[in-house]
């Protein structure tokens, strides 16, 4: 049974690197190139040398047939009996030639051809390395002692047999010269393709540095705080995606921009929640200061000061900031994904109720409702939610108008979806406040039109109607000039559909 201490061990020699992975990709290309050279070297040499080899051999054996036919047709010539080698001191025998006569598989005599001409008889040993040779006329090859490598042949002829023999050693100083003259070549070649694989594969990868560069450089960019933009990017060459290089740039591209994009996006989120932190206690501090002031002024029994208007106004304070506070709990909670009720929702009684409760709390408005419906208006969703948003966006569209103005709520059914349509003649939104109207503590109190007495908001009126609205799958926007204000709330209709409420009467208007 295996150990764990042992199980690591293993791991660990598993997991060390070879001696090429710790190197880096130009070496590593390098050495492998010079070796690929280095095998084809060799492959090419050893195929020359042996195709040359063969081809000499052949050569040599075809000079061995011949002088084994002259040392047959001598022997025809000549009737000295079994041991005559006199065709020897015939002319057209090299230097070197080894003749013998066969006697029953034996040698019977045996000479060779010395440098100066003359025969030199063979000794028993040298007479023994011929033994055993067929007269068939097929060459052999023999080590004589004394002599060295031969290539032998016999035939039988007409009369006794007879051997011949020529050495070697040409063809081994040829195949020895050629693998030298390889070498030599081979050598010189790889050095010269070696360096100048080196300084391709030098040239070749220096897109590559380019990007590890721009890589190295992004990483050192401060990226853990403040607004980060600007990030180095790999230059538009090195991005060409017909190279693997240019893949690899084009990819880190991308990522930075991607990165360079969420960071951007982290800093606006950090930028809105501080933003968001000095609203939300700028808004809290004037109820608080105003609730600290009467507190002081009744505990140091203050004959100005009445106690029932005191406490009359720390109530409307603290209902100010409760009011503030619990809208804060609302959006933290839809945030946070918190589930609504879920129920069948006619979305026409629910309208026209809001229009009813809106048109009691304004006498100076016109409040018109239009339902434009073909089909029920039925959507699923929280009552409680959906009637704060419609009276979230009619309290706007009242506090935000002067007196006189028309407001109009109009219900509309699509196939996919219920649309509220919210429109007024007020004098508009101005235009650089458009973009953020449904943010947090976005207020247009110095733009738009306010009459004294109506108070004021705290910002979170458009911004919650716009979570509910999300909240149940849906969307709002809003349009806006001089003179016509729309918002738009569009809801997903219930798939099932449902049976619509008895709605009010479409042409019915407020006094």
């Amino acid at each position: 049974m295996t150990s764990g201490r042992g199980r690591d061990v293993t791991s660990r020699r598993r997991r060390r690197p070879g001696p090429l992975r710790s190197r880096s990709l130009r070496v590593r290309l390098v050495l492998l190139t010079s070796a690929l050279l280095c095998a084809v070297c060799a492959a090419m040499a050893l195929a020359t040398v042996l195709v040359q080899r063969a081809h000499l051999l052949d050569d040599l054996d075809q000079r061995v047939r011949d002088a084994v036919e002259r040392s047959q047709g001598g022997v025809r010539h000549r009737t000295g009996g079994a041991t005559d080698l006199s065709f020897l001191s015939e002319r057209g025998h090299p230097a070197g030639t080894v003749a013998a006569r066969l006697a029953d598989g034996r040698v019977t005599a045996a000479e060779v051809v010395a440098a100066d001409g003359h025969r030199t008889p063979l000794t028993a040993a040298q007479r023994a390395a011929l033994t055993g040779i067929a007269a068939d006329g097929t060459p052999h090859t023999r080590t004589i002692p004394g002599l060295g490598t031969y290539r032998v042949a016999a035939v039988s002829g007409d009369g006794a047999p007879v051997l011949a023999g020529l050495p070697t050693d040409d063809v081994q100083d040829t195949i020895h010269e050629l693998v030298v003259t390889e070498a030599v070549i081979a050598a010189a070649g790889l050095a010269v393709a070696g360096c100048a694989c080196a300084v391709l594969i030098r040239r070749q990868l220096r897109p590559l540095g380019r990007v590890a560069a721009t890589a190295a450089e992004v990483a050192r960019a401060p990226l853990d705080r403040g607004e980060v933009t600007g990030l180095t990017r790999v230059p538009a060459r090195d991005t060409d995606p017909a190279t693997e290089t240019g893949q690899v740039g084009a990819a880190l591209n991308h990522l930075i921009d991607r990165v360079e994009a969420a960071l951007t996006g982290r800093q606006r989120s950090e930028d809105r929640v501080r933003r968001f932190l000095a609203d939300a206690g700028h808004e809290l501090r004037t109820p608080l200061a105003s609730i600290a002031g009467y507190a002081e002024l009744m505990g140091r029994g203050a004959a100005e000061v009445e106690p029932r208007l005191a406490w009359r106004r720390v109530s409307v304070q603290s209902a100010r900031m409760t009011g503030i506070v619990e809208d804060l709990l609302l959006l933290a909670h839809l945030d946070e994904g918190r589930p609504l009720q879920e129920v069948e929702i006619d979305l026409a009684t629910l309208v026209a109720e809001a229009v009813w409760d809106a048109q009691a709390a304004s006498d100076g408005h016109g409040w018109q409702l239009a339902l434009r419906l073909d089909e029920p208006a039925t959507v699923t969703g929280d009552p409680d939610r959906l009637t704060q948003v419609l009276a979230n966006l009619l309290a706007n569209a009242r506090v935000h108008t002067p007196s006189g103005t028309r407001i109009t709520v109009a219900v509309e059914v699509t196939r996919a979806c219920c649309v509220i349509r919210v429109q007024d003649d007020g004098p508009g939104i101005p235009p650089d406040l458009l973009p953020s109207v449904f943010e947090r503590f976005t207020r247009a109190d110095t733009s738009r039109s306010r009459t004294p007495g109506k108070g004021g908001g705290s910002g979170l009126g458009l911004a919650i109607a716009a979570a509910i609205t999300q909240a149940h799958g849906g969307h709002i926007g809003v349009e806006s000039e001089p003179g016509r204000t729309e918002v738009t709330v569009t809801l997903p209709r219930t798939a099932a559909g449902g049976r619509a409420a008895p709605r009010p009467d479409p042409a019915r208007t407020g006094p």
